[in-house]
């Protein structure tokens, strides 16, 4: 799609003083997760609970509130904790937390 949009810009000609960058809006499918509050932000806009694959061990849980998610993670209470993070989803009610362990 941002080929054809580009293409049609180009052949087109674009306007003086607009440049292509605020024309072309691309929606990223990867985001880039540094943190465990960015992987808890990610899963309550999804509402769905997903590994982030970040070659560390990681516990991911949901839950009615933001201590009843922190202990649904897996491995809660049996590692140490090196980053957590956790976020409401409005559109799933729900908590969602992520930690991370040594």
């Amino acid at each position: 799609m941002q080929r054809i949009v580009l293409a049609i810009a180009f052949l087109m000609g674009t306007p003086p003083g607009i440049s292509m960058a605020t024309d072309v809006i691309v929606h990223a499918r990867r985001v880039n997760i540094s943190s465990a509050q960015d992987h808890a932000l990610v899963l309550a806009r999804r509402g769905t609970l997903v590994h982030s694959h970040c070659n560390q061990t990681e516990g991911i849980g949901m839950g009615s509130t933001p201590e009843a998610a922190r202990r649904n993670c897996c491995f809660f209470g049996r590692k140490v904790i090196l980053d957590e993070g956790v976020a409401y989803s409005p559109t799933a009610r729900k908590w969602f937390a992520v930690i991370r362990y040594r």
